[in-house]
């Protein structure tokens, strides 16, 4: 919304009149809807889903980098089932709070 002191910069007294005061919050209830609105229409499932990808994709990377630096140096091997256990976690809680269908059929790749 714009500055309404810019609006009435030529006459601020008008602001403390209760129709400009009335129209003012009119506009900001209408802003707020807008910025509502766009949210969500650009919060739809499937940027969902891709941004849960490429956080699947970064944790997968990660692990591969531990498993070079295990093979490489003999580190401690990564502990895979927790690693599989946190990632089916997490696909589950994005899926429970983006309101997505995720069964047990969902992990069967």
């Amino acid at each position: 919304m714009k500055n309404k002191l810019k609006i009435f910069k030529k006459a601020p007294d008008l602001l403390d009149e209760p129709e400009v005061q009335e129209l003012l919050d009119y506009c900001e209830r209408l802003e707020d809807e807008l910025i509502d609105l766009k949210f969500e229409k650009e919060k739809n499932k499937e940027l969902i889903m891709l941004d849960m990808i490429k956080e699947v994709i970064k944790g997968c990377d990660a692990i591969e980098k531990e498993q070079l630096e295990h093979e490489r140096f003999g580190y401690e091997a990564p502990n895979y089932q927790e690693t599989i256990s946190n990632l089916k976690n997490y696909i589950s809680e994005v899926c429970r709070i983006n309101k997505i269908i995720c069964n047990e059929n969902f992990y069967a790749f």
